[in-house]
């Protein structure tokens, strides 16, 4: 049996990632270059704080994991947590997008912190979630595939801003940020309210064990995660630092003012929106593994041609992040699909259910890969770039931090799934332990009667195993 959902549940499920998204392309693109030179905070305080406050907070996800997974209530272990997150979030963002010029370091390092707890409650939760929608291998990367689209859409929404208050309202950069910031502060509660009241979380397994940071560190011990683990982070890492660096390489190496570099990143990421059904139906005929090996490649071969692409070349610069965009979508969709496989598998060893210690695991890479992306500034600075004034020194590390490193780190992502483990016939093997073992423990769960709050067709069949 394939428990597949509808395109109007695997929707509404998706729907929250639309403003976290939102939020986190400007923490990366936007608001480090909006604290430097429209705020005037030192580029090294920045790229310190960024960089720094990331790091912390990854110390909150296997926490917040472990505490996902002991979470027993009539609304699931996850959906309490995507709800209490989500005010939050909210007024984190208020906090830093709406900040006017004379805030200083302890302004940006504080509200920095607050914003991301909320992030790591909503997006580990979220994640999680999806994890548990389906037991099928393909409808995995189907679910994922809804929530990377949603996380595109976001992202292109939010892009649009700047334009439109600028050439249609006649505002100025401070002002486009504000509007990034009322776009995420108004959407985020109603996307939540959305998910959690209309599509269903399954019942857990019963506890049959821990599920704390001793636990979190021995999934870190296996093999398969480590492969997961390293491609999520190369490839968080990647396009992190292109993200982070695209308006400095763009406006200054290729010659085109904000405006033209912002519609340029609006194409990379329409062009990552059509990625997003491209890689689940690449999944379907060679194996989530070999897609990602796949879009790795593309994405190494794309980086390198963006060096010789014309400067001031606007239809050059279209195409090259069309071809960029496409992949871009591939490593997050796949990577948590494939995790989801991972829990099975580990259920299957441990008899203990850690799907929020393991998407604490690659909430944790993909926010280390971009907090190092935003480090590059402080690598940047050393290297003698100056936001200010070209120097052939400056301008040749920009280009190498933006083209040739992110393109060995695809290099490196293909290598590493070149002879990963778990594919669709390794699970279903896994699948059919689990669940003669649940019926010989009576672990098998019957189908719960739809809450109040949601319709019939919004629920999932019951799963053979998880």
């Amino acid at each position: 049996m394939t428990d597949r959902l509808s395109n109007g549940s695997m929707a509404r499920f998706a729907a929250p990632a639309v403003p976290i998204a939102a939020m986190g392309l400007p923490l990366v693109v936007y608001l480090p270059e909006y604290y430097i030179n429209s705020l005037g905070l030192p580029m090294a305080t920045v790229g310190a704080a960024f960089l720094i406050v990331k790091l912390l907070d990854m110390l909150l996800d296997p926490i917040l994991g472990g505490m996902m997974d002991r979470t027993r209530s009539r609304w699931g272990r996850f959906r309490p947590w995507l709800a209490a997150g989500t005010p939050v979030i909210a007024i984190g963002t208020f906090a830093l997008f709406m900040a006017q010029p004379g805030v200083g370091p302890i302004y940006l390092w504080f509200w920095l912190s607050v914003l991301y707890v909320g992030y790591s409650m909503v997006v580990l939760s979220q994640t999680a979630w999806g994890a548990v929608l389906s037991s099928d291998y393909q409808q995995r990367s189907r679910v994922y595939g809804w929530w990377q689209g949603a996380n595109v859409v976001g992202m292109i929404l939010v892009l649009c801003l700047p334009p439109i208050v600028t050439g249609v309202f006649k505002g100025d950069h401070l002002d486009s940020i504000s509007a990034m910031g009322w776009f995420i502060v108004l959407l985020a509660p109603l996307t939540v309210l959305l998910a959690v009241t209309t599509v269903r979380e399954p019942a857990p397994p019963p506890r049959h064990g821990d599920t704390g940071l001793r636990q979190y560190l021995k999934l870190l011990g296996r093999p398969s995660v480590q492969r997961l683990l390293m491609a999520d982070l190369l490839m968080g890492l990647a396009p992190g630092i292109t993200g982070t660096l695209f308006l400095f390489f763009f406006e200054r190496m290729k010659g085109f003012d904000k405006t033209q570099a912002g519609v340029l990143l609006l194409i990379y990421f329409i062009a990552a929106l059509a990625g997003a059904p491209l890689w689940p139906a690449l999944a379907k005929r060679i194996g989530k593994h070999r897609s990602l090996l796949v879009a790795s490649l593309l994405y190494a071969v794309v980086q390198l041609a963006v060096v010789v692409t014309p400067a001031g070349n606007v239809v050059a610069g279209m195409v090259v992040l069309v071809l960029a965009g496409l992949p871009y979508s591939a490593a997050p969709l796949l990577v948590r699909a494939m995790m989801a496989d991972i829990g099975d598998e580990e259920r299957l060893e441990s008899g203990v259910d850690k799907t929020g210690l393991l998407y604490a695991i690659v909430t944790g890479t993909i926010k280390l890969g971009y907090a190092l992306a935003v480090g590059v500034f402080i690598i940047l600075g050393t290297l003698g770039f100056d936001p200010k004034v070209s120097t052939p020194t400056g301008d040749a590390a920009l280009i190498g931090l933006y083209a040739f490193a992110p393109a060995f780190l695809g290099l490196v992502v293909a290598a590493i799934m070149l002879r990963y483990p778990l594919d669709a016939d390794r699970l279903a093997e896994i699948q059919r332990q689990l669940a003669a073992r649940d019926a010989a423990q009576g672990d098998a769960k019957p189908a719960a009667e739809p809450e109040p709050h949601v319709l019939p067709d919004q629920v999932p069949a019951p799963r053979p195993a998880e």
